[in-house]
C-alpha cells in the first residue's frame, strides 16, 4: 500500500515525492516575504566555484535576506532566505555518455530560512546557517533530480560575506555527487 507521497519505482524500491514539499517550502517562504514588505531586506551578489567531486565551474547567486525575527524567548533568531542561482556547465571527457551528463548549465531557485545566534553587539552574530528545499532547470551529474537541499554555512558583515555551500537531493535519487561551492557576496540594503 502506498500513499501519494510514495511512489514504486524500479526493483520495488520505494522513494519520497518530495517535490510537492520543496514547492511548499518556497511558498511558505514567499509569504514570509509577504508579511515582512516593509522590513528590510539585504540583497546581495555572490561568486565564486563550485564543484562536483574536483571538477569545478563557476557559480553565480542573487540572494535577498529579510529581516531577522526572534524564535520564541531565545537568543536565536530565523529570517526568509530566498536565492536564485546559476552554475556552469562541465566539459569531462569520461562522462560524456552517461545517463546524466555535466555539460548543462543549471539554473537554481530556493528559498528557506537562516538561523543566526545573538544580537547584533556579538561577536558571532555574523556567522549564519541557512536550509532552503530548492528547484532547479535540469538533471545533471551532480544534481540529478528537479528538487535539491540547499544548505549554507557563512559569515555576513554590512557588505560583505563569505559562504561555504552544498546542494544535493540527500541521495533520494540519482548518483547525487551534489555541488559543493565557496562564494563571496558583495550586498546592499534595500528600504
Amino acid at each position: 500500500m502506498t500513499s501519494k507521497f510514495l511512489m514504486p519505482i524500479a526493483g520495488g524500491h520505494l522513494t519520497r515525492q518530495v517535490g510537492g514539499c520543496a514547492c511548499l517550502g518556497l511558498a511558505l517562504v514567499f509569504a514570509g516575504v509577504h508579511d515582512t514588505a516593509e522590513a528590510a531586506t539585504h540583497m546581495q551578489i555572490e561568486g565564486g566555484r563550485s564543484y562536483m567531486d574536483s571538477y569545478g565551474a563557476h557559480a553565480v547567486f542573487a540572494e535577498a535576506t529579510l529581516s531577522e525575527r526572534p524564535i520564541g524567548s531565545s537568543r536565536f533568531t530565523w529570517a526568509p532566505d530566498i536565492a536564485a542561482g546559476w552554475i556552469d556547465r562541465r566539459s569531462i571527457e569520461h562522462f560524456q555518455h552517461c545517463r546524466y551528463s555535466v555539460d548543462k548549465a543549471s539554473w537554481i531557485l530556493a528559498g528557506g530560512v537562516r538561523l543566526r545566534a545573538g544580537s547584533d553587539r556579538d561577536w558571532y552574530h555574523p556567522l549564519f546557517f541557512s536550509f532552503q528545499p530548492a528547484l532547479h532547470s535540469g538533471t545533471t551529474m551532480a544534481l540529478s533530480s528537479a528538487y535539491q537541499f540547499v544548505s549554507t554555512l557563512g559569515w555576513q558583515a554590512r557588505r560583505f560575506s563569505f559562504q561555504i555551500r552544498h546542494i544535493s537531493n540527500g541521495s533520494l535519487r540519482g548518483p547525487n555527487r551534489g555541488e559543493t561551492m565557496a562564494l563571496v557576496g558583495i550586498g546592499f540594503d534595500l528600504p
